[in-house]
């Protein structure tokens, strides 16, 4: 099993040392440098002071709530899909809030601060 991988392996290297040079790789020059840093700022354009709140719901659960973000139902989709990339839960974007499933503000607050937004904690 670990030869026939190695193989293949061998066979995609050979495959992209015939490619011309230009198409080796299908990654630009930002997106390799947003992978060295760790961080990439996503393009939106919607401001807005947001507050993240602790919501505490029935059943002993938590959500991480976000209010405040002044922006279209596309963007504010968005957003929410790359909160709930970003920290790895479930979640949904309602009624211009986002909420995210568990316990995430200080995960919320570092991503939405490097990506241009002034945010603060609010609440519990």
């Amino acid at each position: 099993m670990i030869f026939d991988n190695l193989n293949n392996l061998e066979a995609l290297n050979q495959f992209k040392e015939q490619l011309p040079e230009g198409e080796k790789t299908a990654e630009t020059d930002s997106d390799a440098d947003s992978k060295k840093t760790g961080s990439s700022q996503l393009p939106f354009s919607a401001t807005g002071n947001l507050r993240i709140w602790l919501e505490r719901q029935k059943g002993n659960r938590v959500a991480t709530l976000v209010k405040g973000f002044e922006g279209t139902a596309p963007e504010l989709d968005n957003l929410a899909k790359a909160l709930k990339t970003h920290c790895g839960v479930g979640g949904t974007a309602k009624n211009g809030d986002i909420i995210l499933q568990g316990d995430h503000r200080e995960k919320v607050l570092v991503f939405l601060r490097e990506q241009g937004f002034q945010v603060k904690k609010a609440g519990g």
